[in-house]
């Protein structure tokens, strides 16, 4: 007798560092995610270009301009998926869903009235693919009182919450997050660290015109500041409670180069080092509070990549076994994607897909809104 196939979603997602498109195409099973294909679609220069200003200057981007860029990502991210559909020979009839994160603009949870803004019009993926397509995952948590962010934790709770011991799942994108799964199955939490690579691809942009310190090299070579560290991590971010998140928002271009001009003429390589540093040290006085007993963490996301990142975790947490979620069967680089496919297939399935606890909404509820492929 033919044993029934686990059913295929795509999640597609571009993160905080606005380089592209990430495509995983997945199948669920119990507890299973077993990523069948992938694709990283980078965006057009001049898409970039424009987003980045969007984020950064905000009130200089009227509602026409606004509108053509959720236009121009939504054919984005329709591009990715047909590519990966046809990369990977699997016929859109096939998929069961598509679930589109998109990619955010502004993400201002602890506004007078909370917003969260992700661009790519799901209409345009849904029509363009004729699959199903599921979207906007975050606005339902804010509505309810929460950050609308991390949403990952959930997922992570799903694959890798059964651990024999403390187990930390760390996501290094522009901004960093964790969750935390602690060994006796009492509750799951997560939150936002703080900076992950953004502020290291900044100032490597800056200084050598390049996109990031390729496996930190750039950082390895200067030395740290302990003035400047300091004053980085005396923001008032590191001491307000979990649950919490960030982005650009706060820590940006304008909130570094203040410090700097405080901290006086530094080498460009000692403040990339130093900024290295700040990262791996926000990160470990992070699970210090929270998770203390953490015996091993799981690194995924750009800064998987970063070796001279992971080092320096490591270092801080001799407890730990750092090492990227290669370890438990998926690639660093897939985990974001394959969250926002097993969100679509929450959505599709009525199930929650927030943790109240990791969040700080009210209550669980089912993210997402349905947007039909082809009839």
């Amino acid at each position: 007798m033919a044993t029934e196939q686990a059913p295929l979603y795509i999640g597609l997602i571009s993160g905080t560092s606005m380089d592209g498109v990430d495509a995983a195409l997945v199948s669920l099973g119990a507890h299973r995610c077993n990523v069948r294909a992938t694709l990283s679609a980078p965006y057009e220069p001049e898409l970039r270009e424009r987003l980045y200003a969007a984020s950064r200057e905000p009130a200089a981007f009227a509602v026409d301009r606004l509108g053509h860029l959720d236009h121009w990502v939504g054919e984005a991210f329709r591009d990715a998926a047909l590519a990966l559909l046809r990369d990977s020979g699997v016929p859109a009839s096939a998929i069961t869903a598509i679930g589109s994160h998109g990619q955010t603009v502004r993400h201002q949870p602890r506004a007078a009235r909370p917003f969260t803004l992700q661009l790519g019009d799901p209409h345009i993926i849904a029509a363009g693919s004729g699959v199903t397509t599921v979207a906007d995952f975050r606005r339902r948590d804010i509505a309810l009182g929460g950050e609308g962010a991390p949403l990952a934790p959930a997922f992570h709770h799903w694959l890798w919450g059964k651990s024999e011991r403390g187990t930390a799942v760390l996501n290094v994108g522009g901004f960093a997050n964790l969750t935390i799964l602690p060994a006796d199955e009492s509750a799951v939490s997560g939150f936002d660290t703080g900076p992950g690579n953004s502020l290291m691809d900044g100032w490597c942009a800056r200084h050598l015109g390049k996109a990031y310190d390729e496996d930190g090299a750039w950082a390895a070579s200067g030395k740290v500041s302990d003035a400047l560290l300091e004053q980085l991590l005396g923001d008032e971010y590191f001491r307000r409670p979990a649950p919490k998140s960030t982005g650009f928002e706060h820590f940006n271009a304008a909130w570094l180069d203040a410090h700097l001009a405080a901290a006086g003429t530094l080498p460009a390589a000692d403040v990339q080092a130093t900024l290295c540093e700040f990262t791996a040290r926000s990160i470990a006085d992070a699970l210090g509070r929270y998770a203390p007993q953490t015996e091993r963490l799981l690194v995924c996301g750009g800064g998987a990549h970063n070796g001279q990142l992971l080092l320096r975790l490591a270092a801080k947490l001799p407890r730990a076994t750092v090492q990227t979620t290669d370890a438990v069967g998926i690639g660093p680089d897939w985990v974001e994607a394959a969250t926002f496919a097993w969100l679509a297939a929450r959505c599709l399935n009525r199930e929650t897909g927030n943790l109240p606890a990791v969040t700080g909404a009210r209550e669980a509820a089912i993210l997402g809104s349905i947007f039909p492929g082809r009839s």
